[in-house]
């Protein structure tokens, strides 16, 4: 159960970072898009959706590397 856990977290960091360039192209077609109107606070909060989604990556991926290493009594 440990070893499926540690292999779970390093699959969901993988699929992860292969995922935030995509993200990181949408964000900008819609920030520099043709008739969009994201100004201002919007488009700054909007510019920051890659950064939060590697965090959440991050988070994801050490949580679940702690609650595997925590099961074989390592942690």
């Amino acid at each position: 159960m440990v070893l499926a856990n540690l292999i779970g977290g390093f699959i969901v960091v993988l699929i992860g970072v292969n995922l935030i360039p995509s993200i990181a192209d949408a964000v900008v077609q819609v920030t520099n898009g043709t008739g969009t109107n994201v100004t201002g606070a919007s488009a700054t909060i909007l510019s920051l959706t890659t950064i939060f989604f590697a965090i959440g990556i991050m988070a994801a991926g050490v949580s679940l590397a702690v609650n595997g290493l925590r099961n074989a009594g390592l942690v």
